[in-house]
């Protein structure tokens, strides 16, 4: 499956400048569980639009925060404020952010604490990422572990999640969040690919 996976994300890869990161992408896309795939953004389908619900919704909404990542990076007033190579992980952290939203193993329900978990998933298996530093594991840990932004309390109140503090945090949690806003529906085609 890992051909096919990559196949999935051709025009995503794209979007990563280096080859050395692309090459880190495409192992990291192999390392997500199959769930990510098949399941919706949420179960509800409360917070996020249509195009991330039903079948293959998260890998959708994933795509879709890539993208408009891509959209504002490729702008000069927003993306002149980043290197290349820190475009390139806040793209790859957009593309991976919930992974192990449903954990691991999968479960029945999101796991609000899906942020932590795939921020320490890649810590973990930073022995199959050659390609990327220390520096940079730990760069896209810390983008994924605070995309939730604001939202840091678990259904029983208790603090889970950190706030996003830095540029590079505050940037992915507003991909993520524009990603999730019912108003803002982005065009896909029947093989899952953004259509415009």
């Amino acid at each position: 499956m890992e051909n096919d996976r990559e196949e999935i994300f051709l025009n995503e890869l794209d979007y990563i400048k280096s080859e050395r990161l692309q090459n880190a992408c495409v192992k990291l896309v192999n390392l997500l569980p199959d769930y990510f795939f098949e399941v919706a953004a949420a179960s509800t389908g409360k917070y996020h639009p249509s195009y991330a619900q039903g079948e293959g919704g998260l890998l959708r909404h994933s795509k879709a925060a890539m993208r408009i990542g891509f959209e504002l990076l490729s702008n000069p007033c927003i993306g002149s404020k980043y290197t290349d190579d820190e475009k390139d992980l806040m793209l790859i952290g957009l593309l991976v952010h919930d992974g192990l939203k449903l954990g691991m193993p999968k479960e029945k329900y999101t796991r609000f604490d899906h942020p932590i978990l795939m921020a320490n998933y890649i810590k973990e298996k930073k022995d199959e990422l050659e390609e990327l530093s220390d520096d940079e594991i730990t760069f896209l840990g810390d983008v994924i572990k605070t995309h939730m932004g604001p939202w840091t309390k678990d259904y029983d109140g208790n603090e889970v999640l950190e706030p996003p503090k830095t540029k590079y945090q505050n940037f992915v949690h507003m991909c993520d969040f524009l990603a999730s806003r019912k108003c803002l529906e982005v065009p896909f085609d029947e093989e899952n690919n953004i259509s415009a």
